[in-house]
């Protein structure tokens, strides 16, 4: 059955531009559509109606933004017990835009991804889990997740895991009897092409709404790059920095296999320095690696990434850069979570959907802007945030029909008498 009328109702706006943010492309929405719903529209047509909404997002996450620098941006909910940002970033195709047909001067942009989650958990008079939780030792789980981080492993290049569910997996570890860790309530999240001076304003807004400045527990975690301790100095000042001990924890599987002859000693030393980490001793483990570091000798300028040398010269790096961070024993007595599996997770959500060998977005021709990835992020966006915002968008938009666009009668020909 197709659509004769000139225009779409909100309703059937919605499910278009929400399948268009689950699924995987513009033509799987548009098929879906078809076989369930029995409506005849093209991808194309679903492709402009989701630019349309996302530039709308956009607009309206950025007008947030200007509330909130304006400090005219009131919480739109309670303050939860428990309030936590999570920042990564994923990578993607584009292409430059208004360059005709085909992919011209493609290029990897990032996009960055905020999670910010609202939990519940109890203070603990002391550790309430003082040794690292089954997840972290089991050698070929922890192989997978270097994999999957580091995009390699040394010791393992096949696992037969599907790598994907490493993380999901480590933050299920989180709900074992051995640890009454924090428990998610609600996740909302931000995602942008823009640069991290533009990003920061955009999360810290979407905190404000939520509450997460007025509660006493705050958590900022991150994988180590400047760009989040940057984001989280300047506008997440009371949040407890964490560095994220999934990182952590591949940077020593790495280091461990390059120093070490065997896999036994290998995995032995990977133990022996991730239990100290977990516990709270990373001095020794800075030690122990410089220690490594005087035995090898230093790494030459041109050192291959695998060398042992330049192994342990970023490792020590990481740790030393990180080392304020983390104090692992503290924020679990805080109730406060120690991973961001949770925004890695995210971001394979996100990649889901705009990452793909035959997926270019078009980007600005300089500096932020809206392009076609960045509606689509907003769409994804508002379809992954557990507060049904989109279907808020939808029922909170004035009244203006979509239009179906007609392609312009062909003239017709005339023939001189």
């Amino acid at each position: 059955m197709g659509l004769d009328g000139h225009s779409y109702s909100p309703t059937l706006c919605e499910r278009l531009v929400t399948l268009a943010g689950e699924l995987h492309s513009f033509a799987q929405a548009a098929t879906a559509m078809r076989i369930a719903g029995g409506v005849m529209v093209s991808g194309r047509h679903i492709q402009r109606l989701t630019q349309e909404v996302g530039a709308a997002l956009a607009a309206q996450r950025d007008a947030q933004a200007e509330q909130y620098r304006r400090r005219t941006l009131p919480p739109r909910v309670p303050a939860p017990e428990v309030a936590v940002v999570e920042v990564d970033g994923g990578r993607f195709g584009t292409r430059a835009s208004n360059a005709g047909a085909g992919v011209h001067q493609p290029q990897a942009k990032e996009d960055k991804v905020a999670c910010l989650v609202s939990m519940r958990s109890p203070v603990h008079p002391t550790d309430p889990q003082p040794e690292p939780p089954p997840t972290f030792r089991d050698a070929r789980r922890v192989a997978r997740l270097v994999q999957q981080l580091h995009g390699k492993t040394p010791a393992m290049e096949n696992p037969t895991e599907n790598s994907s569910e490493t993380l999901a997996n480590t933050a299920a570890a989180d709900e074992t009897p051995e640890r009454t860790g924090p428990q998610r309530v609600l996740r909302t999240c931000v995602a942008s092409l823009y640069g991290s001076r533009s990003f920061a304003p955009l999360v810290a807004a979407e905190a404000q709404a939520r509450g997460f400045f007025e509660t006493g527990r705050q958590a900022f975690l991150g994988d180590g790059q400047r760009y989040n301790w940057w984001i989280q100095r300047a506008y997440f000042p009371d949040a407890v920095p964490i560095a994220d001990f999934l990182h952590v924890l591949a940077y020593l599987y790495t280091a461990a296999y390059a120093v070490q002859p065997d896999a036994a000693a290998q995995w032995s030393q990977c133990e022996q320095w991730m239990r100290a980490c977990w516990q709270g001793r990373a001095g020794e483990v800075i030690a122990d690696l410089q220690r490594w570091q005087h035995h090898l000798g230093p790494a030459p300028p041109a050192a291959a990434a695998d060398d042992a040398r330049q192994v342990v010269f970023t490792t020590l790096g990481y740790l030393s850069n990180n080392r304020t961070r983390m104090d692992y024993p503290r924020y679990r007595r805080l109730g406060l979570p120690v991973t961001s599996s949770l925004v890695e997770s995210l971001v394979g959500e996100f990649n889901a959907r705009v990452k793909g060998r035959d997926k270019w977005w078009n980007r600005p021709a300089g500096g932020d802007g809206l392009t076609g990835a960045e509606a689509i992020l907003q769409v994804r966006a508002a379809v992954l945030s557990e507060d049904g915002r989109l279907r808020r968008y939808f029922a909170e938009r004035r009244g203006q029909a979509y239009r179906r666009h007609r392609p312009a009668p062909r003239p017709r020909k005339t023939i001189a008498a």
